[in-house]
């Protein structure tokens, strides 16, 4: 409570809200093609008799996230080089373009045509290197790890898209919620331009970065753990949270229709596996702060070391166990709730480590996180192409779970006895 106390009295509160805002309806956009990859499906086969398999399936709802993890890259840089505000200003726009055209275009587009446009929803992903460090800017070492995590609570976009995107796709079709997103993204524009400011000189010297500054700081080993770290929980958090919905679908739209409610039949059954992902997805979303002032108080290490010893377990239940309807909805509503909390402790322990480089340090371990979620995602589709269950994707997980585990054991010691000692905030 201390922490967000102190949050009164320093920093710049609308420009935190204006992360907020920014972050959260661009992860919403960016995710969206999670929650309407069935109907996507079914219209393709509908009006265009193409049936897609598991794999692309899984494609459809990775690309935006291969995309965000790239681009994310290039806007750490620019955010570093121009500014976070005019970054922020010029991606929003392309995004705006392409939500539209993709509403216009609608039903008529091919599948390669869906996956340019999930190209250009790569933009809205890359918001995360752009809302996280102009908010973190503005505070100090020991309030990094709430002020990023509520900046980086706006993943409960994604929770948003549950809830509400297939239910306005059922209701006027799938392509009404690239407009939604549209006019969504439009109204955020207008509200970040005028309430978001880069931090002033006082409290922050922006410091221009060149490609050298990529290689250089990817010559340190730091760079790559905290890759790693990244690519597990967040990489976790957002693969998850994109294929929540097939995977309920195909593994228990039977066990949902015959629940003998009036709500849930074979016509809404998707919309009723939104809310059920929703439910999952928000536990990680909403957590996401916690877990960055759990860290604050006891250390990024320490949480770490809580948080993916939780996360292991829940994916060794999924891949070994043989879970009801029920059991699997407990199971992964832990499991995305300890990945947003160790989002929120990684996010504690990099402005510590990496202070004078925060912008271009959230575009590398942002990409990092993006391909993480992108290789889950792609490994789920596999395991179902293949062996017609999620099991080993569950299994192949956890054990890169339980290797970044080891990581942590491993570089513990030395960076609480190097940089951590003059940190400013607890290791």
């Amino acid at each position: 409570m201390a922490n967000i106390r102190d949050l009164k009295t320093t920093g710049h509160w609308p420009t935190l809200l204006a992360a907020f805002l920014y972050f959260d309806f661009s992860f919403m956009v960016w995710t969206m093609m999670g929650p309407l990859a069935n109907e996507i499906a079914e219209s393709l086969k509908l009006t265009q008799n193409i049936t897609l398999d598991p794999s692309q399936i899984a494609t459809l709802i990775s690309t935006p996230i291969l995309a965000g993890a790239i681009l994310r890259l290039l806007l750490g840089y620019f955010v570093d080089t121009v500014g976070a505000k005019k970054t922020a200003v010029v991606s929003q726009m392309i995004v705006v373009v392409g939500l539209f055209y993709a509403y216009f275009k609608g039903t008529s587009m091919s599948y390669d045509e869906l996956l340019a446009i999930t190209i250009v929803l790569g933009f809205a992903g890359a918001s995360f290197s752009v809302a996280l460090p102009q908010a973190g800017q503005w505070y100090p070492p020991h309030l990094q790890g709430v002020v990023l995590g509520l900046a980086g609570a706006g993943n409960i976009g994604v929770v948003i898209d549950f809830i509400f995107a297939p239910k306005i796709a059922q209701l006027w079709g799938w392509e009404s919620v690239f407009l939604v997103g549209a006019v969504l993204s439009l109204f955020i524009l207008f509200v970040y331009i005028v309430i978001a400011k880069d931090a002033t000189a006082d409290v922050y010297t922006p410091r221009p970065k060149k490609l050298i500054d990529y290689a250089r700081l990817l010559k340190d080993k730091d760079t790559w753990w905290f890759s790693l770290f990244y690519a597990i929980s967040f990489g976790g958090f957002v693969g998850f949270a994109g294929y929540l919905k097939v995977f309920l679908i195909d593994t228990y739209n039977p066990e949902m229709v015959s629940f003998g409610l009036d709500l849930i039949n074979e016509d809404n059954v998707k919309v009723v596996a939104g809310y059920f992902g929703a439910f999952c997805i928000a536990a990680g979303a909403i957590l996401r702060p916690v877990g960055g002032g759990i860290a604050d108080k006891f250390g990024g290490v320490k949480s770490l070391y809580v948080f993916y010893g939780m996360v292991m377990a829940m994916l060794l239940i999924s891949g070994f166990g043989s879970l009801s309807f029920w059991g699997a909805i407990i199971v992964l509503f832990l499991t995305m709730a300890n990945l947003g909390m160790a989002n929120g402790a990684v996010f504690q322990l990099v402005p510590q480590r990496f202070s004078k480089d925060i912008g271009i340090m959230s575009g590398i371990i942002g990409f990092a996180g993006g391909m993480g979620g992108t290789a889950l995602i792609q490994t789920l589709g596999w395991s179902k192409k293949s062996f017609g269950v999620y099991s080993t994707g569950f299994i192949i997980f956890a054990l890169i779970v339980f290797i970044a585990i080891i990581g942590i054991s491993f570089v513990k010691t030395r960076w609480r006895t190097t940089w951590g000692v003059s940190a400013g905030g607890k290791i």
